[in-house]
């Protein structure tokens, strides 16, 4: 995650799966595994984090539509419209509407405004919106045969590789070109040796302008972090004779930039990437970042739920239109499957410590649908034998899968170069690589699909050793640490 702790459908198939999301209210946790929350009466009150958005300084918001629909998502724009506000962007297609205002009543007065249209709003950020300078902003088939690899020069390095058995993978398939992966990050870098050849440019776009679709040349390109490029690498580095190699070189990247110079990603960013994977048509994202301001979001404070629901929305529709998605599961050795606390939050001002209670979550990692990934490191060292790496997050029903993201070597800015990094980061992308060659070599299978057979394929692993953080509870076959088991490429191409 990007800062410790955390660092073929039809359009009418789109519409009846977020029909069917809205009509079921907010998700559990669980990620891939949603389970059934409590009742809420059951159900302790978080703390509240009052969001002040003073007169005077300009403020951003999700608004969401009661219905999802361009109708009713017109209402809402007039209503912010006629209390002043600045409608930033629309997506008709989920009921969102991203605004910005600067009265201290802006809720208040267009909830009124908006009537039963509306069914919630909120801040998204406890911070005032920096608009950026304009200058800067503007700077802003498969093969089934088995086959010879020449490895790339530091391929020997990648452990990784070899531990999800990708390196065997590759005697058989690279991945399809026909297959594009979102990277949700902090761009790539375009003229890394390793990259340059595997960016779809055209489907590349820096979602840090408010949230709306940027399509300046060099919007998508890094600027203060190459964390999104270390990501890029691990899942598609080409097979060049050139560095390393990832997961899936023979598949394409977009560059889809959602974390901002200040290295926040907001809730209007990630909604703007959900759906721009979604309108664009990918087959795989990777999230290796949890959405700012909050590690979790509660869904009674009101500011906090808008927005979640807000990106719950853009998740489910991208799911509609094809699109399967790998997230962080993030870095604070933290149990997702029994939140307490947070003393984190919100992390663009003051954190203050709040409890926190079943549904609060970490998202997108905890939406459902998308495959929660835990990371691994080699122990014993030099080995590859694997346990849980002591930073990661853990939880029963919530971790899905897990992958390798201790110390694992990818491309970098600095130099064109390569660097190690560490974090359930670095663990997402290798499962967004699997699933990318199971794209590939499964074309016409729906998200869920890949999905199953992604747990499916997984190998086992026992419990072992605790690191630290809650014990690790359940079998083999499914634990709190491993969830279904770590990911195995080769499976997903034969």
């Amino acid at each position: 995650m990007m800062r410790t702790p955390r660092l073929a459908v039809t359009t009418a198939g789109a519409v009846a799966a977020l029909a069917a999301a809205l009509a079921t209210g907010p998700l559990g946790a669980g990620g891939a595994n949603a389970s059934p929350r409590p009742d809420d009466a059951a159900l302790p009150v978080s703390t509240p984090v009052p969001i002040a958005t003073p007169d005077g300084v300009v403020s951003s918001y999700l608004l969401n539509a009661r219905q999802a629909n361009p109708g009713q998502t017109r209402l809402v724009e007039r209503a912010v419209a006629a209390v002043g506000g600045t409608v930033v962007q629309a997506w008709p297609e989920i009921g969102v509407v991203v605004a910005h205002a600067s009265t201290a009543d802006f809720r208040a007065r267009v909830t009124e405004t908006a009537g039963r249209s509306l069914a919630s709003v909120g801040a998204t950020r406890t911070v005032p919106v920096e608009t950026p300078d304009a200058d800067e902003a503007a700077a802003a088939a498969r093969r089934t045969q088995q086959r010879d690899v020449v490895p790339d020069p530091r391929e020997g390095e990648q452990w990784d590789l070899q531990m999800i058995k990708a390196d065997q993978a590759h005697t058989i398939t690279d991945g399809s070109p026909r297959v594009v992966v979102g990277v949700l990050d902090s761009g790539i870098d375009p003229d890394h040796p390793d990259l340059a050849s595997q960016i779809d440019v055209r489907d590349s776009v820096n979602c840090t302008d408010a949230g709306r679709p940027d399509l300046s040349p060099t919007g998508w390109y890094p600027t203060t972090s190459d964390h999104g490029t270390h990501v890029a690498g691990t899942i598609a580095a080409a097979r060049n004779g050139v560095g390393i190699v990832g997961v899936a070189p023979g598949v394409r990247l977009a560059s889809v930039k959602v974390v901002d110079d200040g290295g926040f990603i907001y809730p209007e960013y990630a909604v703007c990437g959900f759906m721009w994977a979604g309108l664009r048509g990918m087959e795989v994202t990777n999230n290796s970042y949890y959405v700012d301001p909050f590690q979790f979001y509660c869904e009674d404070q009101p500011d906090q739920a808008a927005a979640k629901e807000a990106v719950r929305r853009a998740v489910a529709w991208s799911i509609g239109r094809g699109v399967v998605s790998a997230a962080a599961a993030g870095n604070s050795a933290y149990d997702l499957a029994n939140k307490t606390t947070d003393t984190t939050s919100p992390d663009d001002s003051t954190p203050v410590e709040r409890v926190l209670n079943a549904d609060c979550q970490d998202i997108p990692t905890e939406l459902d649908g998308v495959v929660t990934v835990a990371s691994l490191e080699r122990f014993p060292a030099d080995t590859l034998e694997n346990r849980l790496s002591g930073f990661s997050n853990r939880g029963l029903g919530v971790i899905d899968v897990a992958a390798p993201g201790s110390r694992i070597l990818s491309t970098v800015v600095a130099d064109n170069g390569y660097g190690l990094k560490s974090g359930t980061s670095m663990a997402s992308p290798h499962v967004a690589g699997v699933l990318a060659l199971l794209a590939s070599t499964h074309p016409t299978w729906s998200p869920a699909r890949l999905v199953a057979a992604l747990r499916a394929q997984a190998d086992d692993h026992p419990c072992g050793t605790a690191t630290q953080g809650a014990a690790c509870v359940g079998t083999a076959a499914e634990n709190s640490y491993y969830g279904d088991g770590v990911v195995d490429a080769l499976d997903a191409v034969r």
